[in-house]
């Protein structure tokens, strides 16, 4: 799938190359552990649908919800290659960095810096880094990812975009859950990408 952003006209679109799937219940890293919440109850939706949480108070993450209605399950967006709309998404980046508290610590010329020397494949590896880049905010949680003419949404790639190869493994971060949830090989991605998340 490409993920698209469509803002009156300028376009911002990617392939999809790296998620990690949550369960409900039963899966201790998913926000959906304790039930249903104010937080996450989009998560409980119609699949297809937006579940955005923020991290840190500085990030924001992008899911999408993929089981039936009332059954929390969601596959969160961990990287992006970036296709369209590449000055766009630098500028989203450097918009989100001046507006975290690491732009505090550092000079706005050094912040523009290095987000201008950034790899293009970079933009958007790693699930923060997806919600800069795409300009994704709480506001986006429940939206419609299947509707084709909206801001935010999913469309299918053409035979390009379709992966030879996908790998499973591990989840990131999740050792907090024990050892069971810590070791599902539930994250998903396309072998050889220059902009999946972490180690390349």
């Amino acid at each position: 799938m490409l993920l698209v952003r469509d803002d009156h006209g300028s376009v911002r679109s990617g392939r999809i190359v790296e998620v990690e799937a949550y369960g409900g219940a039963d899966d201790r890293a998913s926000h959906a552990r304790h039930g249903r919440t104010a937080r996450n109850a989009a998560m409980f939706g119609a699949p297809g649908h937006a579940y955005v949480y923020g991290v840190y108070g500085m990030h924001t993450c992008l899911n999408v919800v993929c089981g039936p209605a009332g059954y929390a399950s969601a596959v969160l967006i961990r990287a992006v290659e970036p296709m369209e709309g590449i000055p766009a998404m630098r500028e989203a980046r450097l918009a989100r960095a001046r507006a975290t508290r690491r732009a505090d610590r550092e000079a706005p010329a050094r912040v523009a810096a290095r987000v201008a020397e950034l790899p293009v494949a970079w933009l958007a590896a790693g699930p923060g880094n997806v919600g800069a880049a795409f300009s994704i905010e709480r506001d986006d949680d429940g939206l419609d990812l299947l509707n084709v003419t909206g801001s935010l949404r999913l469309v299918t790639g053409g035979p390009a975009e379709i992966p030879s190869e996908v790998v499973a493994g591990p989840r990131v971060g999740v050792g907090y859950a024990g050892s069971e949830a810590a070791t599902r090989a539930w994250r998903f991605r396309v072998p050889g990408s220059p902009a999946l998340s972490g180690r390349r």
